[in-house]
């Protein structure tokens, strides 16, 4: 690996570290959901430091240059991250479902005990 390519992945990591605290501090996004881009940048920048790591990975799998390795790393992790937001917004849209059904459950209800309270 470069060294342009492991100063790289560090200001990119530094970056995103910034970038993932202020989201949190103006609390657009929660510190759980936090935790995983923290991982990811703590990765880069082992990565970046420790290139020798990068290298025999990429020797023990067959890949060519272990900038290939990080590459394949990174969209591995975003397909991994983008299915589990995906699950989630799966499971909100059945939360948002059963709420919507049992708010116009509860409305009907309502407005049959008004008719019932109307008809005395």
């Amino acid at each position: 690996m470069s060294i342009a390519f492991r100063v790289l992945l560090i200001i990119a990591a530094v970056w995103a570290f910034l970038f993932v605290i202020n989201e949190v501090r103006k609390a657009k996004l929660q510190i759980s959901d936090s935790l995983p881009w923290f991982f990811f940048m703590a990765i880069f920048v082992i990565l970046a430091l420790f290139p020798q790591i990068a290298i025999f990975f990429a020797s023990l799998l067959g890949i060519q240059s272990p900038v290939n390795l990080v590459f394949l790393f990174i969209i591995g992790i975003l397909i991994i991250r983008t299915f589990k937001l995906t699950l989630r917004v799966s499971q909100l849209d059945t939360k948002i479902r059963e709420l919507a059904q049992r708010s116009a459950i509860e409305r009907t209800d309502e407005a049959d005990r008004e008719k019932e309270t109307e008809k005395h």
